[in-house]
């Protein structure tokens, strides 16, 4: 396959270890070992302390896609196989999609939802949301993008990196556009349980849609990425077993340390979430009042959901001029929208590390040392 560069990483490679103030991350706080481990109960830290460090069960330990199946309403644990979520991504566009079919997704995004079936030789459509008051996604639009031969919509919601999402029933509308149109639908699901009232938490696509597949996983919601833990869920039994046999070619199964952990972080979900929810709430007060202080640079709407959101840049700087500077000469990183492929003066900022507030002190020494029109 010759697949283009994932420009996201690419950067990320480049500056996340070297640059001191990191104003981008898409993930929470992540915990300490010892800090998930006080969390266990009895029963897990006997798993923790008596751990083999030996193959692990193809699709997942069965405690593990036990807890994984209490986030959902109708999953099963045999509806599940755990992976790396960018793994999952991977085999499971491998195990949809052939070259010529027509793929509809989301976008921006994160690259590989579409950038897989681009380089499989597919036709990709993509579903650009509208930013007047802050970023939304229209339902019509995606109307507009649906063809009869459609053979997959690739959905983020939350979504990276806007921080958008639908409401319910646009959602229910969504999963009944792929019903009628027998199109699969792959629903990235990476944030969920992230949104700041659960009045717009919306029930997984794998739950509603017996073609759906759902992406999720420790890397975001459970501030646990060290973890390499994520999964997909499905109702579609062939395609399950055809993803399982796909993957006997890649990881084949998963790490073990990582399984255990994951199920004591699981069992303590609720804790995990509270703890990053008050995170990211604090930090949006900063972010409202940063934000505030520089109207004249910087249009800002803040999201429904999430960790991250997309700000617009407003001056005549152009966005990856205005990154460089900032990455090279106050050692603070800021993704640029050039890194989505997305045309614009817009910028990824994360919100749910504990030095925020140091990292927007140095965008504020850059903005006010410099001149922009």
């Amino acid at each position: 396959m010759n697949i283009a560069p994932f420009e996201l990483e690419r950067y990320f490679a480049k500056y996340e270890f070297s640059t001191k103030y990191l104003l981008s991350c898409s993930d929470c706080e992540p915990l300490h070992l010892q800090e998930l481990l006080k969390m266990a109960d009895t029963e897990t830290l006997k798993l923790w302390n008596n751990l083999k460090l030996a193959y692990t069960e193809s699709s997942g330990h069965p405690l593990l896609k036990e807890e994984i199946a209490k986030l959902y309403t109708t999953i099963i644990p045999d509806e599940l196989n755990v992976m790396v979520p960018e793994e999952a991504i991977f085999i499971a566009m491998n195990c949809i999609l052939e070259k010529g079919d027509h793929v509809v997704a989301s976008f921006p995004g994160y690259q590989s939802l579409y950038e897989i079936a681009n380089a499989m030789g597919c036709e990709i459509s993509k579903w650009q949301p509208n930013f007047t008051n802050g970023w939304k996604f229209d339902v019509e639009k995606l109307k507009s993008l649906l063809r009869p031969n459609t053979k997959l919509l690739v959905i983020n919601f939350p979504h990276n990196p806007s921080g958008a999402t639908v409401s319910k029933a646009e959602f229910y509308e969504i999963i009944e556009l792929c019903r009628q149109n027998n199109t699969l639908l792959f629903s990235d699901e990476m944030y969920r349980f992230l949104e700041y009232s659960a009045d717009n938490r919306l029930p997984s696509a794998s739950d509603l849609y017996e073609n759906a597949i759902s992406l999720f996983g420790m890397s975001k919601s459970f501030a646990l990425p060290g973890l390499r833990i994520g999964w997909l869920s499905s109702k579609n039994k062939k395609l399950m077993n055809k993803i399982g046999a796909f993957k006997d070619y890649t990881t084949i199964c998963n790490n073990a340390p990582g399984e255990i952990l994951s199920i004591i972080a699981l069992q303590n979900k609720h804790k995990i979430l509270d703890r990053n929810l008050k995170l990211i709430s604090e930090n949006l007060q900063l972010l409202d009042s940063f934000f505030a202080n520089y109207k004249n640079l910087f249009e800002w709407h803040k999201p429904l959901a999430g960790p991250i959101s997309f700000p617009k840049l407003t001056t005549n700087i152009h966005i990856d001029e205005f990154c460089k500077i900032l990455v090279t000469e106050y050692e603070t990183m800021l993704l640029p929208s050039s890194v989505y492929g997305f045309q614009g003066k817009f910028f990824r900022i994360g919100f749910a590390r504990k030095d925020l507030n140091e990292g927007l002190i140095q965008l504020e020494s850059f903005v006010n040392r410099h001149t922009f029109d």
